[in-house]
């Protein structure tokens, strides 16, 4: 009688392990099998939830000009600076740094541009010469004497308004260091970059306007 009664109290126990069993084998049957076509949609607020990166969004815009001026300054630093011992002349000087501001943007800076894209193309906007190939390479070297030219006519006038209100003419106020003149290459940069794009947009409706 008390095997009887042991072995009925025991049944109960075997039949919810045999369930629970069988739960866990779909369970991992459903996961093997989980592709787009069976699985529910997931919004995108609830996926954030699960996010482990940081809370703080910062916008792309604030990102590319960030990059813009660090790899200029970055030129400064290397050629203007590393440099300025071995070429005393300013005219050597200016030469060997507008060749390496077009260099790196080509190299560097556009791919790093082109690395940060959520879509193919979509920092092209943001590049004088969008395009890679022999050909952009030139055409950015060109663009990086253009900023270097308008930094440095920028530096001058900075200077001469500041002795003309100081008086004194012996120093020069504003000296050249990297953060500075990363800030007004990337500035320089994206204007010529505006005025491209306003002139090419201006071509393409014609005289008409349209």
């Amino acid at each position: 009688m008390s095997k009887n009664k042991r072995a009925g109290n025991a049944r109960p126990d075997v039949e919810k392990q045999t369930d629970y069993y069988k739960l866990k084998t779909k369970a991992v049957r459903d996961l093997v099998d989980a592709d787009e076509s069976n699985s529910p949609p997931v919004s995108e607020e609830e996926l954030r939830q699960y996010h482990s990166g940081p809370k703080m969004k910062i916008a792309d815009w604030v990102k590319i000009l960030f990059i813009k001026a660090w790899f200029a300054g970055a030129v400064c630093f290397f050629f203007m600076w590393g440099l300025g011992p071995y070429l005393a002349d300013q005219l050597d000087s200016l030469f060997v740094t507008g060749m390496a501001l077009g260099i790196v943007t080509d190299l560097l800076t556009n791919n790093v541009l082109r690395f940060l894209e959520k879509t193919p193309g979509a920092n092209d906007r943001w590049m004088m010469w969008p395009r890679k190939g022999f050909v952009s390479f030139p055409l950015n070297i060109l663009h990086g004497y253009a900023v270097l030219f308008f930094v440095f006519v920028l530096y001058n006038l900075i200077n001469l308004a500041i002795i003309s209100v100081t008086g004194a003419s012996d120093t020069v106020p504003l000296g050249v260091e990297p953060v500075l003149f990363g800030v007004f290459c990337m500035g320089f940069d994206m204007l010529l970059v505006q005025i491209k794009k306003i002139a090419a947009d201006a071509f393409r409706r014609g005289p008409s306007g349209k």
